[in-house]
């Protein structure tokens, strides 16, 4: 099994994401329809709740809540929920920051695979 193989073999957790955060002109942020991560589409998350101290993606030291693991393009600034989105009301699938449990991707690291031009080991920061 490759590592890839392996990412997925122990990604079996499944979240929601919220992405492509952009201005919406009037001093607040907008995000895409929010999708399910599943290890059944090879997108499932391994989250582990641990405390770490991290630069974020604008150059700040910051202490994490979790580390994230995933064969996922996660962009910062998105949102990340670790459930499923029918744990989630028609308003809250619309807006992140209306999940008490959804926390801010604070960092996004993309690893390349040993001799490889093409695939990721794919880490996440909240």
């Amino acid at each position: 099994m490759g590592i890839i193989g392996f990412i997925e073999s122990v990604c079996v957790q499944t979240a929601v994401y919220w992405g492509s955060p952009t201005a919406d002109g009037f001093g607040g942020i907008t995000y895409a329809d929010s999708v399910e991560l599943t290890p059944e589409d090879g997108t499932g998350v391994r989250w582990d709740e641990k405390a770490e101290l991290i630069t974020d993606n604008k150059g700040r030291e910051i202490v994490s809540k979790a580390q994230i693991m995933t064969n996922a393009d996660l962009e910062p600034e998105g949102y990340l929920y670790l459930g499923q989105l029918s744990d989630l009301t028609n308003e809250q699938k619309a807006d992140p920051r209306k999940v008490p449990d959804s926390w801010e991707i604070k960092r996004s690291d993309k690893i390349p695979l040993f001799r490889s031009t093409d695939e990721f080991v794919k880490m996440v920061y909240l």
